[in-house]
This record gives structure tokens, C-alpha cells and sequence, in this order.
């Protein structure tokens, strides 16, 4: 999903809109004005929240997601490349597409409930496979915290008698309990909802490393070069070579040693400009020639090819393609002739230095590439301890393609990545605390005519006509906080890039900075600012009191969150269906930006995937914000219940149907996503334990919450112990794979000059391989003959209670992964595995020019005059697309095989 998906997903973010909750004010003199904000209006001052306000804030939203969702129907069936690429797009394996969807108008459901959530592992992702998973955990955890918290909670908050007594949906929540022996009720419901929560994250975490690690060792994974290859990081100098590796390592079986690009990567990204900046321009003058002649300013025969073999084009020096060298004041050149001239001269130049940089004795960049014989041998150099010398040969990863690594970053040294890294966890902090300055004030706006009615010297926005008002409070800070809140996952990402090796490592990097960014800014700073308004007058005429009024009114806060869970449900999950961005393309963007028929190829080849480091904070914060609110206001889990189950539909329809992968994490930011949200368990102990020292501080039956305020520090301090004994157990388990697995490695057949097969690159020419080689197959050993899986539901119920026996690696080897991945990968060729961990500005090649042929014979023209031009080392053709009527370029979709720049790329 990109980043233009997900800044329109922040748009209808409810916390946008209603930043700032509904207000129910702890005095009955509070005014029944009604805000003049997005979404608060109609709410009843000192009445809480009623269920018809609810519902009238959510009916605007309801008719919102009901057209998103009729936009996906009409078009679900004429935009096959939109909503249903994974049924047959060529570059994803046959074995690995979704099947066709069923004719008609809902004709895809019938796919859509067939296909279990286990499909999704075998051909898609583990990362996209856990990603719904984490949202069944999350609406499992909500739906039995209802069973556990609503039969004891509900009476007894509904007779709390609470002075003054409390309206609407409050009376469900805490708030309308005075205390006293009430008080034992929520802090018994809330160890047993709060074990239940670390019983799913520890039965998680444990099924989490058993399917990492029957996944890896699949025979489809384990055959993946990648498998076998470690990144090491602050490599000695005299280290880097593969006698001095082979001293140190054992069963090396190919070494890739960074060469330093230097100006090189600067020369190839000219080259890549100049051979773009010339297909766009011939694209452009072939498309207007065309026009030109359908329009009759030229009359000629079109069938008469002869006359526009040789040149006798009427093209005028004007509509020739211009540019300027450099914006504004730069030279105005032909496009045309100054890329093929820029081509000439780069091509060669940068063929010459490519081979130069792969010879031994260029310079060298203090990070290696190692591949290992065997998975075993990878993962004991993962975790081995291999220079003297703290930080040196640091190995930072396994497991990443070529196409993950941060190049740029590999020569970085320790101590500079841990200044940055340290660095960027300083403004991550910084933004936490800044960004609630504007974030409040724009909540501030939202309610601007509660804060007028309060604070005298404000009226004079009263005098603003109601219209203007309107958008002030309504659309204003929706448009602001949406972009606010897109910038900071898109600022972290940009700093994680400075530093990290690879893409995962800075997906993992976002997830860690942005979650404390989403809870502060989305949860606490929206929790506080409600709590803190509703009572804004009883605290400026006696501040004394204001721990007391924000404690009784933190639980109200909580109506906003009913809404919110509804809102960020029903949108997200109708954006997701609908898919806003790509539809647009097509309608409407896509016939600006994608001119040419490379253009158009590498968008209709690319899938979307999900950012994981920007999306899964803030799914995680739903389920924090669950547990948070389970027992102060229980009727928050419902909700949650309900929200959960829609963006688990929405999103596993895209994943069935239409999402790639863009970085693969190998499911580790699942189990951070895990692990973030015991935030939500501190945050309910914590408030629990604030609200029971108010009321045991209160005098009179506040006493008798001594035992409450007991038992939940005695739980907080139990549930610090049980996140410590988690962490040591498996941290682990979910980074490495165990050795009594790698030791049975199956290995199904070698050819012996495979087995043979060892080479070295220093960025120069390997030794002699075999033209193809041949991985060995792997699988979890299944000596023990796991028992299957019992079925029915105490089969499932049984499944849960002991993840050890019915979900281990073997298990989930032998019954749940697919078919898919009972296949290896293709093998290699001698110069894919030569060149699979090279800088790309050593191994890049010229890009092809790819035009579009017309009618006439100008495109054939052009060819003959750049192939003459450039001269030799880059390709040009002008099949597979063509130039209509209109002047439009268009390309063969039937068979992207057939298209010129197609590859068989090898998957590492």
C-alpha cells in the first residue's frame, strides 16, 4: 500500500474529525450546546453519551462506507488489474495466484469465504498471513474480554449510584461507580481479562516462532540463496577476502565482497535519466505527429509506408521535444539529440568503470555477503562471535534479497549507526512532545464553541457567521491532522534510511519509533484533552480538585472510542475494497503520469504490499486502546469486536486478491506488534490503580478500596515479571532458527558438481561454476510423526490451550502450509549467482528504449536514428505497443511475457 493509500486513510481517520471526544461534563450545569466540530455536534452537555447521539454520528459514516463499498461493485468486474491481480498477472508463479473469482455481482464472495487464511501463507506471505492474523487476535481478545468483563461489570456499574448520577452510556462505565466494595468487582474482572491477555500474547509469541520456523524451512524457502547468506558489517580490511573469511567460517560456499561505486552509482543514475528523458521525448513527438496527421494537416496515404521510410517526415524544429539543462536558467536543448549524445557518452564510460569496479583490487566497502552450504552452517555464523574486537564483523542480518539492502549504508561504521540510530530515537521523542502542541490545538478547534461558552474573553468567535464556522471546525483540522499525522511515519522512515542495511531493519525501525507516537498523540493526548474539557470550569474555579474530576471523567472519554472503533472500521475496510488510489490511476491520473510504455508496464507489473512499519502501530493502538478501556468501560470491547471484524474482511480481501509484498520482515513485526501491546495492560493497570487511590483517598467507604488498589499493584508487578520471563524465553526463538531442526535437514538431491560448486566475488569475475546450481530441500523433520490437528470446536479450543502440541514447527510443516511451498525455486544461473549480492551500479545494465510504433513509420525511423547514434550496448524497439488514433500510447496486456523488457527474474 502506498503512501497516497494511506495519507487518504488518515483523511477519514476518526480521530481527525472528532479529535477531540464528545464531552460529558462532571457538573449539570454544563451546557447543552452543541459543538460546532466534525462530529460533535448533537451531543447533549451533562446528559453522557446517548445512543442516539451515537448513532447519529455514525449514519453519516455508514452512508460514506456504503458508497465506497457500490463503487467496488461497479467496477469490481471491469478492472480485473485493480481488484483481482493475483488471479492471473504473469509475474506471480501459477502455483501461487489466487483462483478466478465467480461471475456475477458478488460473484467473488464464493472465492472469498472458500479460501482459508492459511492460503495466504502458501501464496502470498508470512508477513501478509500474519497480518490478518493479528486481527483475529485482536477480535478474539475483544470478544471474550465481553464474556469475561459485561455479566459482572455491566450491574455493577449500571446501580453505582455515582454522585451526580450519570446519563446515557456512562452509566455502563466506571464512572458511575461511587466505590468502596464495587471497587473488588473491576479489579478481579481485570486480573482475569488481563491473564487472558497474556495468555494470547504468550500462546501467540509461541505459535509465532513454530510457524517462522516451518516456513523457512520449507523446501520452497530454504531453496532461496537467501536462506543461506549473511550480511556481516564492519568488516576488517584484512578480512575482506575469501581466504582470510574461509579462516574464520566454516562450509563458505560463495563470498560477495562490496566494491566501492564511488562515482559510479552517480554515472549509471545519469544514464537511467538520459535513456528516460529519450523514450518520453520520442513517445511524445511520434504522439503528436500522429495527431497531426489525423487532423488533416498532412495529407498523406497511411497505408503508403514508402513515403516516410527515409526521413521525409514534415517535422518542424519547434515541435521537437525541449528541455532546459537546469530549471530556469539552463541552456534549452533538443531532448531528443541530447539524450542520445548523453547515451553515447555514458554507455561505454559506464561498461568501462563497471568493469574495473569488479576487478580484486578496486577499493572495498567493510561489508560482505556470505553464502553458506546450508541453512545450519548461515545460522551459526549468524550467531557466532567472529572478531576479537567488539562491533568487527558484526553479522546484521539473514535471510534478505539483493533488492532489500540499503547499499548506501553498508560502509557505515558501528559507532555511526548507533549515533544514528540513537539520533533518530531523540527526534522520534522530540516528535511525541512537540507534536501535541498542534495536535491539541486543532482538537481545541473542534470544540470551539464549548471552550467559548466557558471562557469569557473567546466569544468574540461567536461573531463568526455559522457557515465559516463550520469549516473551521469541521473540515480545517481534518485536512490539517491529516497531514500532520502522515508526515511523521513518512519523516521516520526517511531517517531509519540514513542508516539501517536493509528494508526490514527499517520497517522494524518505524514500527518502534511510531507506536509510542501513536499512543501519546493518538490515545492519551485525545483521552486527557477530553477529560480535561469536559471539566475545564470546575478546574479553572478550584484546580485542588483536578485529579480528582479528570480520574471520574477518564471513563467517558471512552464514548468517543465507541464511535471510533464503528468509524475506523466501516471506512477502512470500504477504502481497502474499493481501492481509492489505484482506481483513480486509471481513471483519471494514470493518463497523465504513464506515457510511455515503460511507464505503463512497470505499473501494471508492480503489486502495492503494506507498509508494516507505518501500518501496524496503528492497528496495534486499536488493540491497546481495547484493553486499555476493558474495564473501566467495557462496552468499549463490542465495539472493538465489531470495528476488528470489518478490518479484518476489508484487508483480507486485498490480501487474497490484490496486495504483493514489498518487505519481507519474515513476521517480525508481528511479534513486535505483539509485544506493543502489553502497553495496553499497563495502561489499564495503571489507571485502575489512580482511580482505586482516589477513591481509597476520598474517606468513607473509600477505604474498603485499599484491597482493589492490593490486587492490582500486585498484578502490574506480576505482569512486569511475565513480560521479562517472555522476552527471555523466546527472544530467541523468534530471531534464529534451532539447531535440532537445521541438524535433521532433509536434503532431497544434489548434483555432484553442485555439491562442488564454491566461488568468490570481490565485485570481479568468480571462479568457474556450473551454468545452473541446484539447492538442497529442506523441511521441518516430521520423524516424530506429529499428531494432526484435532478438529471440531474442542478440537480448536484443545489447539489453543496447548500451542506445544498441536501447533508446533512440525505440525505446521506437515498439515497447514501449502502445496506451494512443497516446491523449490528455479535454479540459478552461473551469472545470477555471481552477481546477487553486487552493488546494482556494478552489474546495471543500459535500460532498454522501449517506443511505441505508429502508423506512419516515424517510430521506425526513430530506432533506426538512435540505434545509429548511441551506437552499441543499448537496445531499442518500438513492439509490443503502438500509437492509436487519438495519439495515446498503448501496450499488449494479454501476454506481459511478450513485452519487450520482460525478465524471468530469479527469486533470492
Amino acid at each position: 500500500m502506498n503512501a497516497a493509500s494511506e495519507w487518504i486513510m488518515d483523511s477519514f481517520d476518526p480521530t481527525r474529525t472528532l479529535l477531540v471526544p464528545r464531552q460529558a461534563s462532571g457538573s449539570s450545569s454544563a451546557s447543552a450546546s452543541s459543538s460546532g466540530g466534525g462530529g460533535n455536534s448533537g451531543d447533549a452537555r451533562g446528559q453522557g453519551s446517548s445512543l442516539s447521539a451515537l448513532v447519529s454520528t455514525l449514519v453519516p459514516v455508514i452512508i460514506i462506507a456504503s458508497i465506497l463499498f457500490g463503487v467496488f461493485l461497479l467496477f469490481q468486474k471491469k478492472f480485473d488489474r485493480i481488484y483481482g491481480p493475483r488471479t492471473y498477472l504473469s509475474v506471480i508463479d501459477k502455483d501461487a495466484r489466487s483462483p478466478k473469482q465467480s461471475p456475477g455481482l458478488f460473484g467473488w464472495t464464493k472465492e472469498y469465504r472458500q479460501l482459508a487464511d492459511e492460503f495466504v501463507l502458501g501464496h502470498s506471505s508470512l508477513d501478509n498471513f500474519l497480518f490478518l492474523r493479528f486481527f483475529k487476535i485482536l477480535i478474539m481478545m475483544s470478544f471474550v474480554g465481553c464474556l469475561i468483563t459485561w455479566p459482572v461489570l455491566f450491574p455493577v456499574n449500571a446501580t453505582g449510584n455515582a454522585q451526580p448520577p450519570q446519563h446515557g452510556l456512562d452509566i455502563l462505565s466506571m464512572s458511575n461507580t461511587s466505590g468502596g466494595a464495587r471497587y473488588f468487582a473491576h479489579a478481579l474482572v481485570g486480573v482475569v481479562f488481563f491473564s487472558f491477555v497474556m495468555y494470547i500474547i504468550t500462546r501467540e509469541s509461541l505459535y509465532y516462532a513454530y510457524l517462522r520456523q516451518a516456513y523457512l524451512l520449507s523446501p520452497y524457502n530454504a531453496s532461496k540463496m537467501s536462506s543461506k547468506t549473511v550480511l556481516f558489517t564492519d568488516v576488517p580490511e584484512h578480512y575482506r577476502s575469501a581466504e582470510h573469511l574461509q579462516r574464520v567460517f566454516q562450509n563458505i560456499r560463495y563470498v560477495w565482497i562490496a566494491a566501492d561505486p564511488e562515482d559510479l552509482e552517480d554515472k549509471v543514475e545519469e544514464r537511467d535519466t538520459a535513456a528516460m528523458k529519450l523514450e518520453a521525448a520520442e513517445i511524445k513527438l511520434i504522439g503528436n505527429y500522429v495527431k497531426k496527421q489525423n487532423k488533416g494537416k498532412q495529407n498523406e496515404d497511411p497505408e503508403d509506408g514508402r513515403l516516410h521510410e527515409r526521413g521525409s517526415f514534415d517535422i518542424e524544429p519547434k515541435e521537437r521535444p525541449m528541455h532546459k539543462l537546469k530549471p530556469l536558467i539552463g541552456k534549452k536543448v533538443d531532448t531528443i539529440d541530447w539524450a542520445r549524445g548523453e547515451l553515447h557518452r555514458l554507455v561505454p564510460e559506464v561498461a568501462k568503470e563497471q568493469a574495473q569496479k569488479r576487478d580484486p583490487k578496486s577499493n572495498k566497502l567493510a561489508a560482505i555477503f556470505i553464502e553458506f552450504d546450508t541453512m545450519r552452517s548461515a545460522q551459526a555464523a549468524f550467531q557466532q562471535v567472529a572478531h576479537q574486537v567488539p562491533f568487527h564483523l558484526t553479522p546484521q542480518d539473514t535471510g534478505m534479497p539483493p533488492d532489500q539492502v540499503l547499499w548506501g549504508n553498508l560502509n557505515m561504521t558501528w559507532w555511526k549507526r548507533k549515533m544514528w540510530s540513537a539520533g533518530g530515537t531523540g527526534l522520534a521523542t522530540f516528535l511525541c512532545i512537540f507534536w501535541t502542541v498542534p495536535v491539541a490545538f486543532v482538537g481545541i478547534i473542534t470544540n470551539i464553541n464549548y471552550i467559548t461558552n466557558k471562557v469569557p474573553f473567546l466569544s468574540f468567535i461567536n461573531d463568526i457567521p455559522s457557515e465559516i464556522l463550520g469549516i473551521v471546525t469541521g473540515l480545517l483540522p481534518t485536512i490539517l491532522l491529516a497531514v500532520l499525522m502522515a508526515l511523521v511515519p513518512i519523516i521516520l522512515s526517511l531517517i531509519a534510511r540514513q542508516f539501517e542495511p536493509t528494508m526490514p531493519a527499517v520497517q522494524l525501525k518505524v514500527q518502534a519509533w511510531y507506536f509510542p507516537f501513536q499512543v501519546i498523540q493518538v490515545f492519551l493526548i485525545t483521552t486527557f484533552t477530553s477529560a480535561a474539557t469536559a471539566v475545564v470550569t470546575q478546574i479553572i474555579n478550584q484546580p485542588s480538585t483536578a485529579p480528582t474530576l479528570l480520574a471520574k471523567n477518564l471513563p467517558k472519554a471512552s464514548n468517543f472510542y465507541i464511535a471510533y472503533f464503528i468509524l475506523i472500521g466501516l471506512i477502512t475496510a470500504a477504502l481497502q475494497i474499493m481501492n481509492a488510489i489505484p482506481l483513480l490511476m486509471v481513471l483519471v491520473l494514470g493518463k497523465f503520469l504513464d506515457t510511455t510504455p515503460k511507464k505503463m508496464y512497470n505499473r501494471y507489473v508492480t503489486l502495492a504490499g503494506i507498509g508494516w512499519g507505518a501500518f501496524y502501530p496503528k492497528m496495534t493502538l486499536l488493540g491497546v486502546i481495547a484493553i486499555s478501556y476493558s474495564v473501566i468501560a467495557p462496552l468499549l470491547l463490542g465495539f472493538a469486536t465489531i470495528g476488528f471484524t470489518l478490518l479484518y474482511l476489508g484487508f483480507r480481501y486485498n490480501i487474497l486478491f490484490t496486495l504483493g509484498t514489498q518487505v519481507d520482515t519474515q513476521g517480525r513485526c508481528y511479534a513486535r506488534a505483539l509485544k506493543q501491546l502489553i502497553t495496553g495492560l499497563y495502561i489499564a493497570e495503571i489507571c485502575l490503580i489512580g482511580l482505586f487511590v482516589i477513591g481509597s483517598a476520598s474517606g468513607g467507604s473509600g477505604l474498603i478500596s485499599i484491597g482493589p488498589l492490593i490486587i492490582m499493584i500486585l498484578m502490574l508487578i506480576a505482569t512486569v515479571i511475565w513480560q521479562k520471563q517472555l522476552g527471555s524465553a523466546l527472544s530467541k526463538h523468534t530471531m534464529i532458527l534451532p539447531s535440532d531442526l537445521l541438524a535433521d535437514e532433509n536434503h532431497g538431491h544434489h548434483d555432484e558438481e553442485n555439491v562442488a560448486e564454491k566461488g568468490h566475488s570481490n565485485g570481479a569475475s568468480a571462479k568457474k561454476m556450473d551454468s545452473v546450481s541446484s539447492d538442497s530441500h529442506y523441511q521441518v523433520p516430521r520423524s516424530a510423526d506429529p499428531p494432526a490437528p484435532p478438529s471440531g470446536i474442542m478440537g480448536k479450543i484443545k489447539t489453543f490451550i496447548f500451542p506445544n502440541k498441536f501447533s508446533s514447527a512440525a505440525v505446521i510443516s506437515k498439515y497447514t502450509l501449502s502445496p506451494h511451498l512443497v516446491k523449490t525455486v528455479r535454479p540459478y544461473t552461473q551469472r545470477e549467482r555471481a552477481e546477487a549480492y553486487l552493488h546494482p551500479a556494478l552489474t546495471s545494465e543500459a535500460p532498454m528504449i522501449w517506443l511505441a510504433r505508429d502508423q506512419y513509420g516515424l517510430s521506425r525511423r526513430e530506432v533506426e536514428d538512435s540505434r545509429r547514434e548511441i551506437g552499441e550496448g543499448v537496445e531499442i524497439t518500438d513492439e509490443a505497443a503502438w500509437v492509436n488514433e487519438q495519439g495515446k500510447v498503448e501496450w499488449d496486456e494479454t501476454d506481459i511475457r511478450k513485452a519487450p523488457i520482460w525478465e524471468d527474474e530469479p527469486e533470492y
